[in-house]
């Protein structure tokens, strides 16, 4: 059969079918950032650059003591993440936050954090507790979970396996320090130039 054959047989076939009209058109979206989001965005820091004062005592998300808590900034890979939650990579650093209140939690948090990148340690874990005791219960557990969404620094956090602490610990990854980056760069650099 000529291709001038198949094309009227298909003008034929198709002599009877009407356009669809359509005036609307809707366009499903599967990711909307809400404000408190887009706020948590523009008010993270990094740690480089934090005070202390921009990590809120006064509101966090309320979660519950079994919660089991996760958090991953966009671009950090599905498999790294992974095997962070599975407690696969070395923690290099321990902050136990026990019978602090949230000023000195707060206060520590950053410092920990800070200390941890300077010295290139991108592993750690903080031991906040359950709170089941505390009134609100989960109180330490959710103002740390929110600071940690926060600083820009911190890749992606997960509640820690059993042998851990369980969901009274967060594994926590952090990026590399800017001088990190730089060293690992110019390295990289001089072994493509060589």
């Amino acid at each position: 059969m000529s291709d001038n054959n198949e094309f009227d047989l298909f003008k034929e076939m198709m002599a009877d079918v009407a356009p669809i009209k359509q005036d609307t058109v809707t366009i499903s979206q599967k990711y909307t950032v809400s404000e408190s989001q887009l706020a948590r965005r523009i008010a993270a820091q990094s740690l480089a650059e934090s005070d202390s004062e921009y990590l809120s005592l006064d509101n966090a998300t309320m979660v519950k003591p079994d919660d089991m808590i996760e958090f991953k900034r966009d671009g950090v890979q599905e498999a790294v993440f992974r095997k962070m939650r599975q407690g696969k990579y070395d923690i290099q650093g321990r902050l136990d936050l026990h019978k602090k209140s949230l000023q000195q939690a707060r206060d520590e948090i950053l410092t920990f954090l800070k200390q941890s990148q300077r010295l290139d340690i991108r592993t750690v874990i903080i031991v906040h507790g359950k709170g089941e005791r505390s009134n609100p219960p989960a109180l330490m557990k959710s103002y740390v979970t929110t600071w940690l969404e926060q600083i820009s620094d911190v890749l992606c956090f997960h509640s820690a396996q059993r042998q851990h602490g369980g969901t009274g610990a967060l594994y926590v990854m952090l990026k590399k320090s800017p001088e990190k980056k730089l060293e690992t760069r110019e390295r990289h650099l001089n072994r493509c130039s060589s």
